[in-house]
């Protein structure tokens, strides 16, 4: 019998024979451990743990715990509610079901929209289908019988039509049989906790001018302690939503007549301009020269790029001088442009340009959502020119920048993964290799543990991805660090080398918080409105006992302004309890109330969102315990 070589994370390789299953190898390696296995990848593909392992290469066992693992779990509730809902309404067409970041949604065809009630119907009948444990076969079909099979579903004839020369595929459970790629769970009892969480229309194909399809949005689990977690989340993120917020606290708003596009209001464009202005401060001590670029291009520039034939769809197409122009989506051409304008050297670089020009995309209107999903919006973006020999240490220095940003300002933590290099990509494998190597090797330098993402690379260039969590422990990603060999290329980009040669530069495209909107989205719920001092519209709220001490409230707040404090004064004939509960629903992160002692002993009385208080604190005592705060740009403040 033929042998295979398995490589298991942790470096040791392991023989066995040819065909064995990755549930066998599972078991080999431990019984908590096999218990737990909803598929496995072998060699970078996710294979079901009941298929044959044909090959040797990298193995691992995939979890719940794992990203991959938990798509593989809500890609087969999707089955799952797919069997219950054809249970009960046999006529119902079955489109198609994935996974998403967080569970699963499956569109139908069907004449009635679902009601609430029916979703209770449905779920009833899904835990039916789970206590019968039936296992997730899979069956290879040739072509002309899967076109029989599904004669009757003009939906999946379509999905069938995309894969008549690959594989096709059947999921089977029971009676029930899906076309279906795969992987799945072993079978239907290990989703033991689920909730049918949303309804929506959509669009077959995100088609407006095709079919109207029903929607079913869920989440599921392997327990449903797990369960119960997540939906106390929901309730607390539903108290957070950045766009309940965002109103509230006179943030930002949106109007119709400009579908996802930002109005920020004063507030919110103070928190807008104090990141840009951090950032801006950081880009002077590492050796970065902002820029200011145009909006709107000829299309040349985006047929040279590449743009045009692979990201057109997302483009706002207008006409300029009787030629179709585009709004630009992102900076890295027009920096191509900027670069060519001048000749460069080998003593010229790493060249560092930075840009907060709005960007425009154009996100399908039923996508957007608040400040997370919008059309136009800014990005700290910035490209670097670089020599071949540079990218390792250049890129380490993005990696410390971004750390420094999430970690050491923020207080976030994060997970790092690197996505290669995609089936539909621009350029030489050699020059993919040298990417990706020297990406892998900047993390491993900057001692970072990374997830490889096989094939998740943009099309000119692999990239490293950083996943933040939040204060309710959902992830966002945020900051991306791409190399890029191909667009230097297109643009036809040199700088002369130590040796008097026309070289041609490598090209890094970083953000670090992303698009500016979608930050200031995920800090609004992460601080549930309670921004850090350093960000806060208003910092600090003076509040009067009586009238007769207004006063002495307004030379509090004119000390304070002189260190630079946003303030604002509340003298209104109300009680001193009214006016902290407003300032607290307006989550201003210190509070001084003012009164006859305070006047007389000339000092204030500050109190922090937490309820604590101090009394009898010198006002230059109170300035500098803020501007210590302030300065260092901490994330929370407490009473000395």
């Amino acid at each position: 019998m033929d042998k295979i070589k398995l490589i298991y994370p942790d470096g040791s390789a392991h023989d066995f024979e040819k065909g064995i299953t990755g549930r066998e190898v599972a078991e080999s390696i431990g019984a908590g451990l096999a218990k737990a296995a909803l598929a496995c990848k072998v060699d970078g593909e996710i294979l079901d743990v009941s298929r044959p392992i044909e090959k040797s290469g990298k193995f691992q066992v995939l979890t719940f715990k794992d990203s991959e693992g938990k798509q593989v779990f809500w890609h087969s509730s999707a089955h799952l509610l797919a069997m219950a809902v054809l249970d009960l309404w046999p006529e119902t067409k079955l489109t198609i079901g994935p996974p998403i970041e967080h569970g699963f949604y499956y569109d139908f065809h069907r004449k009635e929209p679902f009601t609430p009630d029916e979703l209770n119907r449905i779920e009833k009948k899904m835990q039916e289908w789970h206590q019968k444990k039936l296992p997730f076969e899979r069956e290879v079909v040739p072509y002309t019988e899967a076109k029989k099979l599904l004669k009757h579903n003009k939906f999946k004839l379509e999905i069938l039509e995309e894969y008549k020369d690959s594989v096709i595929t059947f999921y089977s459970n029971g009676d029930f049989t899906d076309l279906c790629k795969g992987p799945h769970v072993p079978d239907t009892g290990y989703i033991k906790a689920f909730k049918l969480t949303k309804l929506s229309a959509s669009y077959w194909r995100g088609d407006a001018s095709k079919e109207n399809l029903q929607r079913i949005y869920g989440i599921s689990f392997p327990d449903e302690k797990e369960l119960k977690a997540y939906l106390m989340m929901l309730e607390e993120a539903k108290k957070r939503d950045h766009r309940k917020l965002g109103q509230e606290l006179r943030l930002f708003q949106f109007h119709d007549l400009s579908p996802g596009s930002a109005f920020f209001l004063p507030k919110g464009a103070h928190i807008f301009n104090t990141l840009t202005n951090f950032i801006r401060g950081e880009y002077r001590k590492r050796g970065y020269q902002e820029v200011i670029t145009p909006l709107l291009y000829d299309k040349t520039l985006w047929e040279q790029s590449g743009h045009w034939a692979h990201y057109k769809e997302n483009m706002f197409i207008l006409m300029m001088d009787g030629r179709e122009a585009s709004l630009k989506p992102m900076n890295c051409p027009s920096h191509c442009l900027m670069y060519k304008m001048h000749a460069h050297s080998y003593k010229d670089l790493p060249l560092r340009i930075a840009d907060f020009a709005m960007l425009h995309r154009n996100e399908a209107k039923g996508a957007l959502g608040g400040l997370t999903r919008v059309r136009k919006f800014s990005q700290d973006d910035a490209h670097i020119f670089i020599a071949p020999e540079q990218m390792e240490e250049e890129l380490v220095r993005t990696i410390e920048f971004t750390r420094y940003v999430y970690e050491d300002v923020f207080k976030f933590t994060f997970e790092t993964n690197l996505s290669t290099r995609p089936k539909e990509k621009m350029g030489t494998e050699e020059q993919w290799d040298k990417a990706e190597a020297a990406l892998k090797k900047a993390l491993d330098k900057a001692k970072l543990k990374y997830t490889v993402n096989q094939g998740d690379g943009a099309f000119y260039g692999p990239k490293i991805d950083f996943k933040i969590k939040d204060a309710l422990n959902r992830e966002w990603q945020l900051a991306t660090v791409q190399l890029d060999f191909q667009l230097p290329e297109r643009f036809e980009l040199e700088y002369a080398g130590e040796d008097g040669k026309a070289h041609t530069p490598v090209m890094i495209h970083r953000a670090l918080l992303g698009s500016l909107e979608r930050f200031i989205g995920i800090l609004t719920e992460h601080f549930a409105g309670r921004f850090p001092l350093w960000l806060a519209p208003v910092q600090v709220k003076v509040c009067t006992v009586a009238d007769a001490f207004v006063p002495y409230a307004e030379k509090v707040r004119r000390e304070l302004e002189k260190h630079d404090f946003i303030v604002e004064l509340d003298g209104r004939a109300e009680s001193v309890p009214k006016k902290i509960r407003d300032a607290q629903l307006e989550r201003v992160p210190v509070i001084i109330t003012v009164g006859e002692k305070e006047e007389k002993s000339q000092t204030v009385a500050p109190r922090t969102l937490d309820g604590k208080v101090k009394f009898g604190m010198k006002l230059d005592e109170c300035i500098d315990w803020l501007s210590k705060n302030r300065d260092k740009k901490e994330v929370s403040i407490t009473i000395p």
